[in-house]
């Protein structure tokens, strides 16, 4: 076995960068992983008129918010995420909410509802994980588009979430039935022709069915992460969780104030990084990225309108116009806080 000679400097494999210093393992197993990024003729092998080359040279390479920046490899998550790192700590979550939930299965929570608020959640919340597989396409949609290796990361993270989100609704409709004898509640036939066909839903379909055919990346992004889901969270998250603390359903606060507290503060986090490294590198991004609001918030308003209809059926609501005016403002403040 070969020895290392005394004061003899370890070397890195990480020629790319001009920094003399070892890269972190953040940085080592993301940086430049696109390698088919801005490669000329054609992204990918094969012939460079390849539907699929057309399609990235057009709607990645050709964004104007893709590129009007010349180097997409100095944007960082937040977090410095590996996935690694994103399993742990979400396995901490995973964790507090199984125990959360065993505790209150522990009181029979489930049986204590109120039939009103049972009502409620059938037409107007179970059918939420229709749109919530919408918003986790959508996120693996801006992952697969993004320019760099460390913008990608933090949407299929944030795609991770939306599924744990889903998860923990599907959960949630098939103990309530249960426990209720209320096979109403876990029919996934019945709640997707709520979702299809119930009025209150309707804006919120046309808003995530829409963005989903949102192809260039910039237009994505600002649709999903400047509209689409700073509604959609307020209204799920914190307007749910309002309601269910209002009707005794305090699991359901819990979870929700959860998702709020970590998953919804890390994806407004990135948004913003992602909104500062795009402007910082071109000014012109901050009127492309506020003329695609502006295009898409019609439609966001109105699925908030219809859903704040809804919600202010539940037992102890506030009326339609206060939830629609937090709604707004919360996408609002958001748009604020990345100086658009």
């Amino acid at each position: 076995m070969a020895v290392r000679s005394a004061g003899r400097k370890r070397k890195t494999t990480w020629s790319q960068w001009e920094e003399r210093r070892v890269p972190s393992e953040y940085e080592a197993v993301t940086y430049k992983f696109h390698n088919h990024f801005r490669k000329e003729p054609a992204p990918f092998e094969l012939s460079e008129n390849w539907s699929l080359n057309v399609f990235y040279k057009q709607n990645r390479e050709g964004s104007p918010l893709v590129s009007s920046v010349d180097d997409w490899e100095g944007f960082r998550d937040t977090r410095a995420f590996t996935y690694r790192r994103y399993i742990e700590m979400q396995k901490d979550r995973e964790v507090y909410l199984d125990n959360l939930i065993d505790e209150f299965e522990s009181r029979d929570h489930y049986r204590s509802l109120p039939t009103a608020w049972l009502d409620f959640l059938r037409n107007n919340y179970l059918p939420v994980r229709f749109p919530g597989h919408g918003m986790q396409m959508s996120a693996a949609y801006v992952a697969q588009m993004a320019p760099s290796a460390f913008v990608t990361n933090t949407f299929y993270f944030q795609l991770g979430n939306e599924m744990r989100r889903v998860q923990r609704q599907a959960y949630v409709a098939q103990v309530l039935a249960m426990d209720n004898e209320r096979p109403d509640l876990a029919d996934s036939d019945a709640t997707r022709t709520r979702w299809t066909d119930g009025p209150q839903w309707q804006g919120l379909r046309e808003l995530i069915e829409k963005q989903l055919i949102a192809y260039d990346f910039g237009e994505a992004f600002a649709s999903r992460n400047l509209v689409v889901r700073p509604i959609f969270d307020h209204i799920f998250n914190s307007e749910i969780a309002t309601l269910a603390a209002a009707n005794g359903d305090d699991l359901l606060q819990l979870m929700h104030d959860d998702f709020r507290n970590h998953d919804q503060v890390y994806a407004e986090e990135n948004t913003k990084a992602l909104v500062d490294y795009a402007v910082g590198k071109a000014a012109s991004n901050e009127e492309f990225l506020r003329k695609q609001t502006a295009k898409w918030l019609p439609l966001g308003e109105k699925a908030a309108r219809g859903l704040a209809e809804a919600l202010a059926t539940a037992p102890g609501a506030e009326s339609a116009a206060s939830i629609l005016d937090r709604t707004l403002a919360a996408q609002r403040r958001l748009m604020g806080e990345c100086g658009l």
